[in-house]
């Protein structure tokens, strides 16, 4: 194939993918404390099940508590669900947001919707990250977005996004997916937090990340890397524990700083523990403002069918799988094949 027409199938490709259906998987609470208050979700990883993850929590928000919630995927160029593909469409949902949670790995979007990202930065609105987004972007270093990517070296913003947001990068796995899953234990000194509030114990199924976030943070769970798959699984001795949730703050264009909660876990069966998925719920609440509303006995049951499909024994999801096949309440999430 000659250059020029590699590039018209490229352009082509770009073209077909950005004009995908923008509409996002919208979730609108009637009552609670997050009424009036806009959630947006973005989800585009290659291996935790983002895309399964995200629409359970926002569910969740929107039915026992009130928020408008917005759920944005990786799409192919048919509109359906393709984890870790670099275009998410419907990012001007972020104009009306009051919180943002993120769950990507390595992305590269399109100057539009990187843009309404930015914009959502520049003025300092709250974020949430979990499990892939401390390496959410890939950006190559000609693009004007560079600085954004993982590990970028610049000395403005070292690190990239992930690091001087959410307060920490691409580190390594401390811990094996799938042979190793993960003890969270409350920092003593931080039982009083209120993300901390109703919460006694906390498991997840993934093996740990690295983590050694940017000071100032303030640690409210270490990760404890066990030697099997179950929660009463012995710790392994020789990995000892690393921060696996925590809190920190950055500032934006406007001047105004705000409020970060990130979580190297998250993966989709990691919040069939009850423990681990009050403590994102609470994460949302204390990010966008709502500390004081976080009750220790909150309703965070899954609304509609849940089935998480990262570890073993969870199914295989439906080929072809839109965002409009989890609309409204009573549908799972997500589909499975038959």
């Amino acid at each position: 194939m000659s250059r020029v027409c590699y590039l018209l199938v490229v352009l082509c490709l770009g073209a077909s993918l950005g004009n995908v259906s923008a509409k996002p998987l919208t979730y609108e609470g009637a009552n609670g404390a997050g009424k009036g208050k806009h959630i947006v979700f973005i989800a585009s990883d290659h291996e935790y099940k983002s895309e399964e993850t995200l629409p359970a929590l926002a569910r969740i928000l929107a039915r026992h508590h009130g928020f408008k919630c917005s759920v944005l995927f990786g799409l192919n160029n048919k509109g359906e669900i393709a984890p870790g593909q670099s275009n998410v469409p419907g990012m001007e949902a972020l104009e009306s947001a009051d919180l943002m949670v993120v769950f990507t790995r390595f992305q590269n979007w399109p100057d539009e919707q990187m843009q309404h990202f930015v914009d959502y930065m520049d003025r300092g609105g709250p974020i949430v990250g979990l499990r892939t987004a401390t390496h959410g972007f890939q950006i190559p270093g000609d693009s004007k977005w560079a600085k954004y990517g993982n590990g970028f070296n610049g000395k403005e913003y070292q690190g990239g996004w992930g690091r001087q947001v959410l307060g920490e990068k691409w580190a390594g796995h401390y811990g094996g997916n799938h042979r190793q899953s993960t003890r969270l234990d409350i920092v003593p000194a931080e039982k009083d937090h209120p993300i901390l509030r109703g919460i006694k114990t906390m498991w997840a199924q993934c093996g740990g990340y690295r983590a050694a976030p940017l000071e100032p943070t303030t640690v409210l769970a270490m990760a404890q890397p066990l030697e099997g798959m179950t929660a009463d699984s012995p710790p392994n001795e020789k990995m000892p524990p690393v921060p696996g949730a925590w809190t920190r703050s950055y500032q934006g264009k406007s001047g105004k700083a705000g409020r970060v909660f990130t979580s190297t876990y998250g993966a989709s069966n990691d919040i069939l523990d009850e423990g681990y998925r009050r403590l994102l719920i609470n994460g949302c609440f204390w990010a966008v403002g709502l500390e004081d509303e976080i009750m220790p006995d909150a309703q965070i049951a899954f609304v509609g069918p849940f089935n998480p499909t990262w570890g073993r024994g969870g199914g295989r999801r439906k080929p072809g799988t839109k965002p409009s096949d989890m609309a409204g309440w009573d549908t799972p999430v997500v589909p499975l094949a038959k």
